[in-house]
């Protein structure tokens, strides 16, 4: 615990005096309100006011236990001294939000920091996992800039059928296939649909949840080792403790997220996602996140770490076998950095006041089959790979680790779909011209297009196709992809085919050229016949004519810049409000 003598901060200097520490008529108003709410003057007089933000919700699985956490959180706040306040935030459940929780990132991270800022809080515990609900957190506390702390959800345990291991989403596609090829039944899929969730916490493949978890901690956002403990796990509870009284020291140090957020911190983030195997869907997190901190983080920076970072995170998709609770046991996230040290920027401060690199001493790798040694990586370099050419001038990305290698160098002719609903009408129709080498597109599934850029990147395989034993095939569009996906997929290709980007003018037939070795995806079409389609192109009607979704589709960058608002980039101070 930080003691008086250490504190940059004296009470009468905590934020939240200007709110209970005056003698005006407002102040009363205050007091006598939190009076009303059973609180006596000395449960909070002086002291930090904690604003927990928590992203509970009945409809959200991955945080069930967030009930339970937000008290366990709330002990550790009163054990050191501070006044704990829980505020309920969007919960962005990732399995039931439409038509995508990407579309909802940004209103999560304009509440995180406006209930922030106008409420008398001192610090913050983010409580998130779920995909969206940790870029979302972070970008609004970084903006707030207040003392904060993520709490991660946790994965949940490792799913089952009869001898069969379960990963989240991973086996939902795989299956999924297999039903539609007929070499499942559908008692078989209803099995498989009541063993693949069992308990709380988020998907444990080496998901978006997870990856954005992993990254957290590494940026310097979390406790060391917090984002590997699976949500069921007591060590999970007594880490929400551990937050709680973190926090409050933090307070009084005036420790905050741009002190330690910089431009090595996002390095040392691209390194863990890269070793990790982790989400295509971090890129454009990572992108917004650091531009809420000042940093610029252009996606070639992201090449320049995947042609050097080995992936050694044998977790699905990316790896063969294991899941998050492997990982666990397996030492976790500090193992996995403990082997990258020279890769790392270990100077880099964190939430514990001290150096990523101290956080790390003591850190060991206890099953060589889980985290790869240096020696023995599952993959040299290229985990994940940005793309740029002709038909994705301001770049692509394909998740190479998990994508079949023979077509990683690849021509084929194009089918289209204009949009989601013109592909679930003919992928499974037997006069569909598709054949094996065929690359499937879809657009009109990006920012505006989708809108929100749905994860729908991983396509199905024509249902013929499957029943000739293809099971995956180059797919192209503008949407995401969930980070539990695979396949030869590229993804995010900006600009989107909604505002005229290279996309809206590929037609079925079209050959497209890929190849991750030189980082291209090129439309071979000559430039002459592509004027001819730009100036016949018309562009699509809005989709929203009120509301948030009309304040999106104004406001939303491409997927190369993040998807943040315009209006929310940037360190531009926001003045804390007058209390009259």
């Amino acid at each position: 615990m930080t003691s008086e003598l250490t504190r940059k901060k004296k009470p009468e200097e905590l934020r939240s005096h200007r709110w209970y520490g005056a003698e005006d008529l407002r102040a009363f108003g205050h007091r006598s309100r939190t009076a009303q709410m059973g609180y006596d003057r000395s449960d909070y007089a002086g002291k930090p006011v904690i604003a927990i933000i928590n992203t509970w919700s009945d409809i959200n699985p991955c945080h069930t236990h967030f009930k339970q956490r937000v008290e366990e959180v709330k002990r550790g706040v009163w054990q050191a001294g501070g006044f704990p306040v829980e505020m309920p935030a969007m919960s962005l459940a990732e399995p039931m939000q439409k038509p995508t929780t990407m579309m909802y990132r940004n209103f999560l991270a304009m509440e995180t920091e406006e209930l922030l800022r106008s409420y008398p809080a001192d610090g913050a515990v983010l409580m998130g996992g779920c995909d969206k609900t940790t870029p979302g957190l972070v970008m609004g506390a970084t903006s707030m800039n207040l003392p904060a702390i993520y709490l991660p959800a946790g994965p949940m345990l490792t799913g089952h059928w009869r001898e069969n291991t379960l990963g989240s989403g991973s086996d939902t596609w795989k299956y999924w296939a297999e039903l539609r090829a007929g070499n499942i039944t559908e008692r078989d899929w209803k099995e498989i649909e009541d063993g693949i969730a069992r308990s709380p916490g988020t998907c444990m493949t080496m998901g978006t949840a997870a990856t954005m978890m992993s990254i957290a901690e590494a940026l310097g956002l979390a406790l060391p080792g917090a984002s590997s403990i699976p949500a069921p796990d007591s060590n999970h509870a007594k880490m929400a403790t551990l937050s709680g009284k973190r926090i409050v020291d933090m307070v009084w140090e005036d420790l905050k997220p741009r002190d330690f957020l910089t431009k090595e911190s996002f390095d040392n983030a691209i390194v863990t996602l890269m070793a990790m195997g982790g989400s295509t869907n971090a890129l454009i997190h990572l992108v917004a996140m650091a531009g809420r901190a000042g940093v610029k983080l252009p996606l070639e920076r992201f090449n320049e770490f995947s042609a050097r970072t080995p992936l050694l995170a044998n977790v699905r998709p990316s790896g063969e076998k294991y899941l998050m609770e492997d990982f666990y046991y397996a030492g976790g996230l500090r193992a996995l950095l403990s082997e990258l040290k020279d890769l790392l920027h270990l100077q880099c401060r964190t939430v514990t006041g001290k150096t990523l690199g101290e956080n790390l001493d003591g850190a060991r790798i206890f099953n060589e089959e889980v985290i790869r040694t240096r020696a023995n990586p599952l993959k040299a370099s290229g985990g994940l790979v940005v793309l740029r050419g002709s038909l994705a001038p301001n770049g692509a990305v394909i998740k190479a680790a998990a994508a079949s290698p023979k077509l990683l160098k690849h021509v084929g002719k194009a089918v289209v779909f204009e949009d989601y609903n013109d592909m679930a009408a003919r992928i499974d129709r037997d006069d569909l011209e598709a054949d094996a080498d065929s690359v499937l597109v879809l657009r009109n599934a990006g920012p505006l297009g989708g809108p929100g850029m749905p994860e729908w990147g991983m396509l199905p395989v024509p249902k013929k196709l499957l029943k000739q034993g293809v099971r995956d095939m180059v797919r192209v569009s503008d949407a995401r992809m969930s980070g539990t996906s695979y396949g030869t997929c590229v993804l995010h290709v900006a600009p989107e085919s909604y505002v005229g980007g290279p996309l809206a003018l590929v037609r079925s037939g079209d050959l497209i050229e890929l190849d991750v070795e030189k980082r291209i995806l090129n439309l071979k079409v000559d430039d002459s016949e592509l004027s001819r389609r730009r100036a016949a192109w018309k562009a699509p009607p809005k989709k929203y004519a009120r509301g948030y979704g009309a304040i999106f589709a104004q406001h939303v960058r491409q997927a190369d810049e993040g998807c943040d608002f315009d209006f929310l980039e940037g360190t531009a101070p926001v003045p804390d409000p007058e209390i009259h």
